[in-house]
């Protein structure tokens, strides 16, 4: 297929449905995409990823500490962090709402 179209509520339905906090929804030869979410006040249990990854936060508000540094992120923040590199969301302030890039394919398991 040439291409693929999503919508981001029906895509936020799955998610929920699945009772998930990652969602993967696209998955190519380079790529894979997919949706995360932590809560207010929640953990965030990532650890290094084989891929490098971008993360555009859709909603919410929390930092993502990268290595040795804090990076505020917001709502339209988009941020890349390289593979194999330590990170996580903590001080989540609003519920947090990301559309997460890994490339190649990978998830957080990973």
């Amino acid at each position: 297929m040439a291409f693929q179209g999503f919508e981001l509520d029906e895509l936020e339905k799955l998610q929920s449905n699945a009772n998930a906090p990652y969602y993967e929804f696209l998955r190519r030869e380079g790529m894979s995409v997919g949706l995360y979410t932590v809560p207010v006040n929640g953990t965030d249990r990532q650890h290094p990823h084989a891929a490098d990854e971008v993360y555009v936060v859709l909603r919410g508000r929390a930092t993502l500490r990268i290595a040795d540094h804090d990076q505020p992120v917001r709502a339209g923040s988009i941020v890349s962090v390289d593979h194999g590199v330590d990170h996580h969301f903590s001080d989540i302030q609003e519920d947090l709402h990301l559309l997460v890039i890994f490339a190649p394919p990978g998830s957080p398991d990973d």
